[in-house]
């Protein structure tokens, strides 16, 4: 009678870490490819929910300043960021003449 065994699987340390590695590295990618997709979302469905004005940035003004104007009792902080996403600036430095568009609550 002839009993076939499989042979059992080993991993060295080495390969347990590689093991490792390569599962942190696809949920890595799994969660960054989920986050881009629902800011893409958020992005698209963005201006249908919300209106946008735009204004033309005057001589001393800052976009802190624009931000308590225009939302007085939000955090100036987070609007400052809505509007450098809606306008795609990598800074908050503005120009007199600038044209921006701004998030309006609607």
């Amino acid at each position: 009678m002839s009993t076939s065994t499989t042979p059992q699987v080993h991993l060295t340390r080495r390969g347990r870490a590689l093991l490792l590695v390569a599962l942190v590295a696809v949920l890595l990618a799994a969660f960054s490819l989920g986050r881009a997709n629902s800011q893409a979302a958020s992005t698209a469905t963005g201006p249908s929910q919300a209106t946008v004005e735009q204004i033309t940035v005057q001589p001393g003004e800052s976009l802190w300043a624009v931000a308590r104007r225009i939302a007085p009792e939000n955090d100036p902080r987070e609007v400052m960021a809505q509007i450098l996403r809606l306008n795609e600036l990598t800074d908050a430095e503005l120009q007199v003449g600038q044209q921006l568009l701004l998030p309006v609550a609607a």
